[in-house]
């Protein structure tokens, strides 16, 4: 081995020439993932370090439809060193009368004297929270987001209603220190007391609303006041959370939204790689001299593969280096840019974990694609000096090489997988990666076939420029596989984001409202039902209404195990509290999976029907039990039934529906889904708004407005980082142009030596690049179009129709980028004189 490095340090002292490809392919793979780790790192240190504050407290415990008894209220002052009472629920904010009414949903946030018990809330104009909603005039105070009041069109000082209750204006919410910490909303923010919405008639019983109980605990670790407060509140349907988790929603979307993009990354790394196995074979052709030399002289094959592999090794530790210093740069760089678009106050600084993981990535990319090219030193025969001809090592590699290679690629995804949020997104993703790979390997051996071919075809006769691109592409030393592989990598990804986006659009905005109701209704009272069915009822304008009661519950037990021990546990049917509703007939449009529905008059143990695909996740089948949390009482229910539910209608669906004994005793309230064409919707929520005022109407068409901006937020997202991907693969492009630069030179040498013109042998040069391009775009819009297409149709079942526009723009973008990169290197041998050249070759 010291015999190998010495030869190999005295190589490596000719500098870095013809391995810049291969240093910048590998930086800005790395430095990417390292970058995206580095700025995940930073926001997960922001909800650890603002934890209480993002809560509101140390603690908190949460009910469901009620408040804490006296009883339980008397334990928790007791208990905690402060208490903050909190209940959250939707309604409709009314400003105006008759015709002229305005109304909105909004998040009604009810607060007692004690909140914040930590942070501040921030209010423009810069009053103290309880001036702005202490009572003047006869009138309580309340502030809300300021989209909401231009909504609304209320300037500071004009009233508005929640219920039956008037307040005023007094200052817009510019933040709310435990905003993240909530539950999502269907609307901007209002903070009114709470003892004020006891006149507003919102809070009947059945309504919809949760109660908070913020905590700032005594001298106890979390761990013990979450085992006391467990203990004492046990089978009270009672949640925990604390500062340790504080806004579960956010983590699980930043984790989900980062491991996706170093995912994406890795793919931009897969294209950086065939760009390092370009440049490490290129590199070696060059050296095949000197190693049949070092055969001639008695070098053994393992001696000459540890000097090449030692020399990529010092070059793979620079590239780690430089994508390293960038992806801990450039996070810190651009935070001035960014820090209003994240949540948390962030702190970028290096983190080691997350260049760790980039480093790995990045030196197991390398070993996988230089293995290959490296093992093929092998085949360099000691001959191969005497005949003068550089022979180019052709064949696979011996199978030890093989199975490290195959060993190393189970590793890579290994890693991914350990260090992703979601480890299944990284099988998925290592497994497109891996697929896109073969098929774009594929494609690149029949395109170099079919140009062969094409380029000995009668119909080219007389079109020179043709057929000599033609040729051109066919010789496996013109590079069009490592064109093909690098760049059409980055547009699959690129197209696949297009074409995914713009099919759920599409669902959202046009198929969504031929099948989806235009209002949801919530929070209509028992007694109210009648009178809104009875102006529903009149009204030609309405295609139909359904109906259904409604009660929260938690699931507590699964066939007597806590939900918390399930293995299960994280399955979302067991996250918080789910619509529960009861019927003694089987709904309408209803098809059952498995048993049978309970009789009409069916008195018995309480029954239950379940969704058959949410069974099937928790390992639940008919017969087994499941025990529900309903306003501080378990019931436990067996399941008579699996149906199908839907929830892609837009319609009422509900995963558990009881027998209505004893769910009928229970207070609870009803939703209604209206189906009525557009122009009627304003008179319809007019009319019901002012007979009950209680009730929450959400329209469909702005809750889907909303999911279409999350969607175009990750579509955005993921677009960028599949830029990153194209810049690696353009960098590629450039590199195998300049790789086949010199080969290019003796074409043009050649070609003018036969009479060609300057303008034919640029044409031949431009028309192999077009078409290396068209190739390349074409073949990623079909693999991007399957790709699509499977994820429309078993991931979001929906159906999927091509999208043209952004199609057209991926093939002409392959096009511009290898025309661009070829004409690049197109100049010097245009200039070259043929004699020059052609004596050099002798």
């Amino acid at each position: 081995m010291s015999v190998a490095w010495k030869i190999a340090r005295r190589e490596l002292r000719g500098g870095l020439r013809g391995f810049w490809v291969f240093l910048a392919c590998l930086a800005l793979g790395v430095g990417a993932i390292a970058a995206v780790g580095s700025v995940r790192g930073a926001i997960d240190d922001g909800l650890a370090r603002e934890g209480a504050t993002l809560l509101g407290g140390d603690a908190e415990l949460r009910m469901t439809y009620r408040f804490a008894t006296p009883e339980e209220r008397d334990w928790l002052d007791g208990f905690a060193a402060q208490v903050s009472e909190i209940v959250d629920f939707r309604s409709m904010a009314v400003t105006g009368t008759g015709d002229t009414a305005e109304r909105s949903v909004t998040q009604v946030k009810g607060v007692d004297l004690a909140y914040p018990l930590v942070g501040s809330i921030g209010l423009d104009p810069p009053i103290p929270l309880d001036q702005a909603l202490e009572v003047q005039d006869g009138l309580p105070g309340g502030v809300m987001e300021r989209i909401l009041a231009e909504r609304l069109g209320l300037e500071i000082g004009d009233t508005f209603r929640l219920g039956v209750q008037e307040f005023t204006l007094r200052a817009h919410v510019t933040r709310e220190p435990d905003g993240l910490g909530a539950n999502f909303g269907f609307g901007p923010r209002t903070l009114v007391r709470s003892d004020a919405l006891e006149s507003a008639e919102l809070l009947g019983p059945g309504t919809l609303y949760e109660v908070n109980y913020r905590l700032l605990l005594p001298d106890l670790s979390l761990d013990q006041a979450r085992g006391i407060v467990t203990t004492q509140f046990d089978g009270a349907g009672v949640r925990w959370r604390d500062s340790r988790n504080a806004a579960p929603q956010i983590r699980n979307v930043i984790d989900r939204v980062s491991s996706f993009l170093v995912l994406v990354g890795l793919a931009g790394l897969a294209v950086g790689g065939v760009g390092v196995s370009a440049a490490v074979r290129t590199y070696l052709d060059g050296k095949t001299n000197v190693i049949a030399t070092l055969k001639t002289l008695g070098a053994e094959s393992r001696t000459i593969f540890a000097v090449y592999l030692m020399q990529i090794g010092v070059l793979t530790i620079i590239g780690l280096a430089l994508g390293l210093a960038l992806g801990a740069v450039v996070p810190i760089a651009v935070a001035p840019l960014v820090v209003d678009q994240i949540p948390v106050d962030l702190e970028i600084t290096v983190q080691s974990r997350a260049l760790i993981e980039a480093a790995l990535y990045g030196a197991l990319t390398a070993l996988i694609f230089t293995l290959w090219p490296l093992a093929r030193t092998e085949h360099v025969r000691a001959a191969t000096i005497f005949r003068g001809v550089a022979e180019s090592s052709k064949g696979w590699p011996r199978w030890p090489y093989l199975l490290v290679t195959l060993a190393l690629v189970v590793g890579l995804v290994l890693v991914a997988a350990a260090f992703a949020a979601v480890p299944y997104l990284a099988y998925a993703t290592a497994g497109g990666v891996i697929g896109a790979l073969a098929v774009l390997s594929l494609a690149a051996l029949g395109v170099r076939f079919l140009a062969r071919r094409l380029a000995r075809a009668r119909a080219l006769r007389g079109r020179t420029a043709l057929r000599m691109a033609m040729g051109a592409i066919g010789n496996p030393r013109e590079g069009a596989t490592a064109v093909i592989l690098s760049l059409g990598l980055g547009l699959t990804v690129l197209a696949a984001v297009g074409q995914i986006d713009s099919n759920l659009r599409r669902a959202i905005t046009m198929d969504l409202p031929d099948r989806a109701p235009s209002y949801f209704f919530l929070d209509i009272q028992n007694t109210q039902i009648e009178g809104f069915l009875a102006r529903l009822g009149e009204d030609e304008n309405v295609d139909r209404v359904e109906t259904a009661p409604m009660l929260r519950g938690v699931v507590s037990e699964i066939n007597g195990i806590p939900s918390r021990e399930h293995p299960n546990a994280g399955h979302w049917v067991l996250r918080g509290d789910r619509g529960i509703s009861y019927s003694a007939t089987i709904p309408d449009g209803t098809r059952l999976i498995a048993g049978d529905w309970w009789p009409e008059d069916y008195s018995g143990p309480p029954l239950v029907s379940f969704g058959a695909e949410q069974a099937a996740d928790l390992g639940l089948g008919v017969g087994d039990n499941v025990t529900v949390n309903i306003l501080g009482r378990n019931i436990t229910a067996e399941i008579a039934n699996l149906r199908e539910v839907d929830f892609s209608t837009g319609g009422i669906g509900f995963v558990m529906v009881m027998s209505p004994e004893p769910m009928r005793s229970a207070p609870h309230t009803h939703i209604a889904t209206v189906y009525a064409l557009e122009a009627a919707e304003g008179a319809i929520l007019r009319d019901l708004s002012n007979m009950f005022p209680n009730i929450t109407a959400i329209r469909v068409r702005e809750a889907a407005e909303r999911v279409t901006e999350a969607l175009s937020t990750m579509a955005t997202a993921t677009s960028y980082a599949a830029l990153a991907t194209l810049l690696t693969g353009f960098v590629v492009l450039i590199g195998a142009a300049a790789a086949g630069e010199r080969a290019r030179v003796y074409e043009a040498a050649v070609m003018k030596t036969l009479g060609a013109s300057r303008a034919g042998i640029l044409a031949s040069f431009a028309l192999r690049s077009v078409l290396m391009g068209a190739a390349a775009g074409l073949v990623a819009l079909a693999a991007a179009a399957l790709a699509s297409w499977a994820v429309m149709r078993f991931v979001m079942e929906s159906s999927y129709q091509f999208e043209p526009v952004s199609a057209i723009a991926i093939v002409v973008g392959g096009i511009l980028a290898t025309l661009l990169a070829g004409l690049a290197f197109a100049l010097r041998p245009l200039a070259v004189r043929p004699a020059q050249t052609l004596r050099a070759q002798d």
